[in-house]
Parts: C-alpha cells; sequence; structure tokens
C-alpha cells in the first residue's frame, strides 16, 4: 500500500546533495519538512489531504531517507540549516515554484526557519510545529530541558563517538525517540515505521544527523545571532500540550522575538503532531493556508 497515493516521486539534484520527494496535488505550492528521526513518510496522514487544494512537496532532507548524505565538513556547514534550506530552494524551483508555503516540524521547522531568513521573497508563509527558535532554546538551557532533550547534547559530540554508539543500538534508540511520552507508539504506521527504520539503520543517515546536530549547536547559532530584523511573512505556530516546548517554553512569546506576524496554539498531543492529530493539523492549515493565500 503507497503511504502517498497519487503522488509522483522524484529525485532533485540541488548544488550540494540530490534530494529524494514526492509531489501531488494542484493549487498553491506547499513544502513539507519532516523531523528527525523521520523522513518524508511522516506526511502521510497530511499530504494526501491537503492536495486536494494545493500542490504538496515533500522531501526528505538532506542526510536523511534516500537524500543523499555526504559526509560532514570540519565546520559542519554542509548540513547548516542555510545548506539544507538552499536545498529546498533549488528544489522547489526544479519543480517550476518561485514562491511557496512552508511547514516544517522539529528539524524541519528550523530548516523552515532559516529558509524564511535567508530566501523571505520565496516564502508566502512559514508554519512550525513543536519547536521554539534554535537560538532561544540553546540560550534557555536548564537542567530540566537537558534531561527532556538530551539527544541535542548526545549528539553534538565528537566524531565519531555518538556515530559508533548508535550504529550499535540504531532500532532501541529508533524506537525510543519515537516512543517519548505518554502515547508512546500507537499513533505511528507500521508502513511509517518500518520506513523510519529501513532509513535509520543506514550508517550515513546516522553520520549525517549527527552533523544536523552539530551544525545546530555550532554554525547555526552564528547564523541566527546575525540576523537583527524580524521575519515578515506570516507565521503559524502549534505545539502539543504533552510536550517539552508546552512544559519549559512559551511557544507564541518565543517566535514573537523574531517575527512581527505570529498565531497559533498548542494541540492535544505529544511531539509528534503530524502522526498524532493529523485532522486537527489539517484544519489548522487550511485556515491559515486560505489567510495568507495571495
Amino acid at each position: 500500500m503507497s503511504l502517498f497515493p497519487n503522488f509522483i516521486s522524484r529525485k532533485v539534484r540541488t548544488s550540494g546533495a540530490a534530494i529524494n520527494l514526492k509531489f501531488g496535488g494542484t493549487g498553491e505550492p506547499v513544502l513539507l519538512l519532516h523531523g528527525c528521526p523521520d523522513t518524508h513518510a511522516m506526511w502521510h496522514k497530511v499530504a494526501p489531504a491537503l492536495a486536494r487544494d494545493y500542490m504538496v512537496v515533500c522531501p526528505d532532507l538532506r542526510g536523511y531517507g534516500d537524500s543523499s548524505k555526504p559526509k560532514g565538513l570540519p565546520d559542519h556547514s554542509n548540513y547548516s540549516k542555510r545548506a539544507m534550506a538552499q536545498d529546498m530552494v533549488e528544489v522547489m524551483r526544479a519543480l517550476g515554484h518561485d514562491s511557496f508555503h512552508v511547514v516544517g516540524h522539529d528539524r524541519g521547522g528550523r530548516v523552515a526557519h532559516r529558509l524564511a531568513r535567508d530566501h523571505g521573497r520565496r516564502v508566502k508563509s512559514l508554519t512550525v510545529l513543536d519547536i521554539s527558535p534554535t537560538l532561544k532554546m540553546y540560550r534557555s538551557t536548564t537542567m530540566q530541558f537537558a534531561k527532556a532533550y538530551y539527544h541535542w547534547f548526545f549528539l553534538i559530540q565528537e566524531a565519531p563517538i555518538p556515530e559508533r554508539m548508535l550504529e550499535k543500538q540504531a532500532p532501541f534508540y529508533l524506537f525510543k525517540r519515537l516512543g517519548r511520552g505518554k502515547t508512546g507508539l500507537k499513533f505511528f504506521s507500521r508502513e511509517a515505521m518500518a520506513e523510519y527504520m529501513r532509513a535509520f539503520m543506514d550508517p550515513r543517515t546516522i553520520h549525517a544527523t549527527c552533523e544536523d546536530y552539530r551544525a545546530a549547536a555550532t554554525i547555526d547559532l552564528v547564523h541566527d545571532q546575525r540576523d537583527k530584523a524580524k521575519i515578515r511573512m506570516p507565521l503559524l505556530a502549534l505545539w502539543g500540550k504533552q510536550g517539552v516546548i508546552a512544559a519549559l517554553f512559551d511557544c507564541l512569546a518565543d517566535w514573537r522575538e523574531v517575527a512581527s506576524d505570529v498565531r497559533g496554539r498548542a494541540l492535544a498531543c505529544g511531539h509528534f503532531i503530524p502522526e498524532e492529530k493529523p485532522k486537527e493539523l489539517i484544519a489548522e492549515l487550511r485556515r491559515f493556508l486560505a489567510s495568507a493565500a495571495g
């Protein structure tokens, strides 16, 4: 059974990677960016419904799924959110879209934030799911946050320490990461779980994942610290009531520090909103995208 019925599969060669993706539908283009340790498959409960009214594009980010996984550079710049955002601009241009809406969950939300920063004229609207800005989160680190988001500090350790440890325990780590919270794994389909496992078992994916987080703790913070003006396109922030963001951060206030037009609310779920509350997410996106169209 296809997770994305009537979608087309394609690979697009960008200046820095080969990006695997699926796209389908008609209407204004909407780019959906997945989180970690997922692939584009995380949108399988959302994308087909959105495709009734929009052209929906679901890529695997650089280093994830079936996109290319280059070896990390010493400064981690080839896994910076700037480089990953550039991939997405080139992907959308190859598909014929000069401007588009962007929705990002988790790591994809951080790529989406940088995309809005570096390519604001292309981004019609920005939706971020269950994150506050990276710089804000690092600056707000407490013991409680470090315990809840231990992987932020584990994955950034010098190579190959986390890589070697994860290669030995990849299935265990994946299930623990996806199953965190009260709901466990019950919201994940077998097909999507199989896809996440297949992708994460590749040692190159594990290395790329570490590089993504290493970049977030180094070069991405340099880029974020240089940003002065607020982003101006409409921004929707949604987060899970049962997650770390709700417990430790003021999501709307955090995004209003970096964006001028922010709205949003908490949903009754944990971290993995697209798989835990797809119907509610679709409804929120339909309202927001319609208001931001034009």
